[in-house]
């Protein structure tokens, strides 16, 4: 069974806006490298808007990247992207499938399916996860900024705290710090 692993940009203050972080080559490489080591991707239907709207062209060359972004549109092209909706089923986006159903099941099933592990990168869905008990560990990228606004790391709460135990942590030159967690036991 492999595990789901939930990253995300954030900044000090909490803020998860893609807009509010440093997009930079070194954190596309720290992404790309994990999303290497995952068998595939999970996100709500919201991220996967956001995301179908721009990578694919990145992917195709149609939009002027850097190498490590391109990169990383090209690896997340071929990668399965698994999607849950529940306000729409059709997902065009190359190697892209729909998480149908009762959420526990189908996320515990998807897990089951994919021995690499899973890599989810939505925050709302991440929030919802993390209720039902199927997060096992945490990826952050700590950005040096105070964004002074949100949307935040776990907006709309959880029933209660969660423990988690640092496996490694590590500064970046452009002064994100990369922190892996593992839920405590």
């Amino acid at each position: 069974m492999g595990s789901l692993t939930f990253s995300i940009n954030v900044t000090l203050d909490g803020c998860i806006d893609h807009q509010a972080g440093i997009a930079d080559n070194e954190t596309h490489a720290f992404f790309t490298r994990l999303m290497d080591q995952s068998g595939a991707m999970l996100w709500g239907r919201v991220t996967y808007e956001m995301m179908e709207s721009y990578w694919p062209s990145v992917a195709r060359g149609d939009t002027d990247a850097p190498p490590a972004v391109r990169e990383w549109a090209v690896k997340l092209e071929a990668k399965p992207k698994h999607v849950v909706s529940s306000t729409r089923n059709v997902f065009p986006w190359t190697n892209s499938h729909h998480v149908a159903g009762d959420l526990r099941t189908g996320v515990q099933r998807l897990k089951d399916a994919t021995p690499g592990g899973v890599l989810l990168g939505s925050a709302k869905l991440a929030a919802e996860l993390d209720r039902l008990g199927l997060i096992d560990e945490y990826r952050f990228l700590v950005h040096p900024r105070i964004a002074g606004h949100g949307p935040t790391l776990y907006e709309s709460g959880l029933a209660s705290t969660r423990r988690l135990e640092l496996i490694w942590a590590s500064p970046l030159s452009n002064g994100v710090v990369a922190m892996h967690y593992r839920r405590a036991s």
